[in-house]
């Protein structure tokens, strides 16, 4: 990526694509008609000398940063299809959530307890992401943004940087604070779990920039393989040029307002 190119980040949407820079968002979608529809606007921030003060942090506020966001997308484009907006996404976060608990309290040992229960709570994002044009949609924000970023140079449907190369670092560190809360006491043991969870988070994003900087380290590139090859099998697929066209206008709306507040 070059040195003046802004960092983007995104999300796939049932019927687009939103993209994110430093300080503004925009999200295009295709309506039932075909039509191209496009929003925009500036992001939320919460909380921001909390998060230059207390790294560990950073990943918690960009997450609630991240839910403030959705509301404000809805407001501007109704016609936005979340990912988790399906019915069967939604009945699977209430069935893991138990399942996931039921795991806590059964006969393995507490290490394999653990990697049960994050493992089942992963079930309903692998869902999510297999949502129809969900996959497609992905792979166009990867296309797009992976394409800014090579100065033009067409780029793959799978990027370093997406959502899914966190998985490795939050397995690890949560399978880690669980393990730690799993010791308190039966009173105290649900508010050990949430900080160990607020923790977990905090750890993970850290561990997550470290490896985007460092992308050849042996411990990176084992941390980062679950979520490539998540994104290589399961999250992504090719898109259509249509769709490629949607992340496009939402890339480039992003990148308007971000210029907008660069200096001259």
């Amino acid at each position: 990526m070059g040195s003046n190119a802004v960092r983007l980040g995104g999300m796939a949407l049932q019927n687009g694509v939103l993209v994110h820079g430093p300080t503004s968002w925009a999200c295009a979608v295709r309506d039932t008609d075909g039509a191209l529809l496009l929003a925009s606007g500036r992001k939320p921030h919460l909380a921001p000398s909390v998060r230059s003060q207390m790294p560990f942090l950073r990943g918690p506020i960009a997450l609630a940063e991240a839910f403030a966001l959705l509301p404000m997308i809805r407001r501007a484009l109704p016609q936005a299809r979340f990912p988790f907006e399906r019915p069967a996404v939604l009945g699977s976060i209430v069935a893991s959530a138990l399942v996931a608990r039921a795991l806590r309290r059964s006969g393995l040992s507490a290490g394999g307890r653990e990697l049960a229960a994050a493992a089942v709570a992963a079930l309903p994002a692998a869902l999510a992401l297999r949502g129809p044009d969900l996959a497609a949609y992905h792979g166009a924000e990867h296309v797009s943004i992976g394409t800014y970023e090579n100065d033009g140079t067409p780029a793959p449907k799978e990027h370093p940087r997406c959502g899914s190369q966190l998985i490795g670092p939050m397995v690890a560190s949560s399978v880690a604070a669980n393990l730690v809360a799993a010791k308190a006491p039966a009173a105290t043991r649900g508010m050990a779990r949430l900080l160990g969870t607020t923790a977990a988070i905090g750890v993970s994003v850290e561990l997550f920039g470290w490896m985007t900087r460092n992308p050849d380290h042996p411990v990176a590139r084992v941390l980062s393989r679950p979520g490539f090859e998540l994104q290589k099998r399961l999250s992504t697929s090719e898109p259509s040029r249509d769709q490629v066209e949607v992340a496009d206008a939402a890339r480039d709306a992003c990148l308007a307002l971000e210029h907008e507040r660069q200096p001259s």
